[in-house]
């Protein structure tokens, strides 16, 4: 804030909120000064937010009072007459809303301040996470035995979820449970499907502990492979590894990307890798950051990312590998430890 010349931060983004506050619920605000700082939420948080947000005074809400009262109320007790915002979280509806209501109080654009330092992870931060890729970890060995002619795609995706929660971790997102030719749809739906023979399957999961996430991938195939299934899938692993080898501090993510590319293209698949390498891991499973043609990140210490490059050949089926890494000093760490292999066991 000092360096942006900024005086007093509303912050609406509830990703951003959540990072800075220790906040679960759906729906809160913070008011930053520099000697100061406000959290803002309705009465359904009342008592979680007095519960979690310890750093920050709470004020809450209920009607007839609505959110514009009390920010106002809050910025002017803080002695903020103009009060700067998330341009890039703030909807022009939103933001013509505040300015019917912030009478004396004028309203900024500012550039994004809190997405930059969720990039880089503390030691804290790393240690949760690596216990969220553990979960994962453990829920693909679990899952293993259901790979099987026969299982349901679906009946997977239940498994996969049912044990991550009696781990006592949260689903990070909806799994993904693909096979056979459905295995080329990158971010395909569980379906009734039934495995067969030769199918590839997919399996993309993440599991969430105290606020933080991880997310694996991992795809075989049932049955003997082909020397196709052989090509294609260790083509995407070699992707993979070079990738992860050139992740460490000062290298441009893009230059990440264009490398798990140039792998691929030796095969003549590099056409059938349509998304970004990766993106940036933390309290947020898309967090800030990614690894792909447009990428203007240059990576650095303390970053966590995904690195899942895949292939996906309509008619035949995909294959998509991905780990969390954490960069280190001089190289990186891989946080998912589950086992990288062809057949299911």
């Amino acid at each position: 804030m000092a360096d942006s010349g900024v005086e007093a931060m509303l912050v609406s983004a509830i990703d951003n909120v959540r990072w800075l506050t220790g906040f679960s619920g759906s729906s809160g605000y913070a008011i930053v000064t520099p000697d100061k700082a406000t959290f803002i939420t309705d009465s359904r948080y009342d008592e979680a937010a007095r519960e979690q947000v310890r750093d920050l005074d709470v004020e809450i809400y209920k009607a007839p009072q609505t959110l514009a009262d009390v920010l106002v109320a809050s910025a002017n007790e803080m002695g903020a007459d103009k009060l700067w915002f998330e341009a890039e979280h703030v909807s022009v509806a939103t933001m013509n809303a505040w300015k019917a209501k912030f009478n004396g109080i004028a309203l900024e654009p500012a550039e994004d301040l809190v997405d930059p330092l969720r990039m880089v992870k503390t030691p804290d931060e790393i240690a949760i996470i690596r216990r969220a890729c553990g979960v994962t970890d453990a829920c693909l060995e679990h899952v293993s035995r259901m790979l099987q002619v026969g299982v349901t795609e679906y009946d997977i995706c239940l498994d996969i979820e049912f044990f991550i929660r009696r781990q006592g971790a949260a689903i990070a997102f909806p799994p993904i449970v693909v096979s056979g030719p459905r295995s080329a749809r990158p971010h395909g739906e569980p379906s009734e499907r039934k495995l067969q023979e030769g199918d590839f399957v997919t399996m993309d999961l993440g599991a969430q502990v105290d606020g933080y996430n991880s997310d694996i991938t991992r795809t075989v195939v049932i049955g003997e492979p082909t020397e196709r299934h052989k090509q294609v899938w260790n083509a995407v692993l070699e992707a993979q590894t070079a990738a992860i080898d050139m992740i460490r501090p000062g290298v441009k993510a893009v230059d990440v990307d264009a490398l798990s590319r140039e792998v691929l293209d030796k095969y003549d698949l590099a056409r059938f890798f349509g998304h970004g390498l990766g993106h940036g891991l933390g309290s947020v499973v898309h967090d800030v950051g990614g690894l792909n043609t447009r990428s203007k990140d240059i990576i650095a210490e303390g970053q966590i990312w995904t690195v899942e490059p895949g292939v996906y050949i309509p008619g035949f089926g995909g294959v998509r590998i991905e780990d969390d890494v954490a960069v280190s000093a001089d190289g990186c760490e891989i946080l998912t430890r589950a086992p990288k292999r062809m057949n299911p066991v």
